[in-house]
């Protein structure tokens, strides 16, 4: 196990469980300190123990991020408490599955409030501290869905074609400056997020692990984009890229877009 994140501080959005959790763990093992953003107090508490327990140090801040003054605090805070944020993994967000038309728009804005907007609610304070201490790293989690449109998701999809289209233009605009822009997409992913939906072997859950690796390759090489996992999403957006109907037979044929066998957890 390295030390690549030696006496640097990483801020994680949605620090409290699933990939935010997982990366917040890896991270600590590479010598990371921890500032944890989270809208449960009681489970960021929890993961902020499990980090320390490491040997590093770690502070949990509750805070939504679909509330622009409660996040711009707690990066505040979390700025005053370490002294620098090196590294931010934008991770909050929420998931609603849905057909595309029987959304309602208030559902469509709630989940753009949450997975858009709220990640450009972190985004700019943590880019005006990064621009002042002279760099740093931006890590989004996005999704496969922000690659290839799979239903029912049309509301989680098209959030997430939005943060790929902006995330796309910003890395551009910063290429050859100090601040590093990049984006992890996973496939599905083992958390409470979907734990009501079944998925097909062929695109089964990954734990969070798997998507914090991806974090971390995307972090420490500097990469633009990192797929989660690698040859079957590639495969995926080279055939959609080639036909979109080729791209949509791939989603029915392997039934991408799984099976809902419960009912969400709030």
């Amino acid at each position: 196990m390295g030390k690549g994140l030696e006496g640097k501080t990483a801020l994680i959005t949605g620090g409290n469980s699933g990939i935010g959790r997982a990366t917040a763990l890896l991270m600590a093992r590479e010598g990371a300190n921890l500032a944890l953003v989270g809208r449960n107090r009681q489970r960021l508490d929890q993961v902020v123990e499990e980090v320390q327990a490491l040997g590093v140090q770690a502070q949990g801040f509750e805070a939504d991020i679909a509330q622009p003054s409660q996040i711009e605090q707690a990066i505040a805070q979390a700025a005053a408490r370490f002294g620098r944020i090196h590294i931010a993994h934008l991770n909050a967000g929420i998931y609603l599955r849905c057909p595309a038309a029987e959304l309602t728009m208030e559902q469509i804005r709630a989940i753009m409030d949450n997975n858009f907007y709220g990640t450009l609610n972190a985004l700019y304070p943590l880019l005006a501290h990064m621009k002042a201490q002279g760099g740093g790293s931006i890590v989004a989690t996005l999704s496969m869905d922000g690659k290839k449109g799979v239903p029912p998701d049309g509301a989680y999809v098209a959030s997430k074609f939005a943060l790929n289209g902006f995330f796309q233009v910003l890395r551009q605009e910063l290429r050859g400056s100090s601040i590093h822009i990049g984006a992890v997409f996973p496939s599905h992913t083992d958390t409470p997020q979907i734990a009501h939906v079944a998925c097909p072997p062929i695109a089964h859950k990954m734990q969070p692990e798997q998507v914090a690796q991806g974090v971390l390759r995307c972090v420490l090489g500097r990469k633009p984009e990192v797929l989660v996992p690698g040859p079957s999403c590639k495969l995926l957006v080279l055939c959609d890229a080639v036909s979109p109907r080729l791209g949509d037979l791939m989603v029915r044929l392997f039934r991408l877009g799984g099976e809902q066998t419960g009912q969400p957890i709030v």
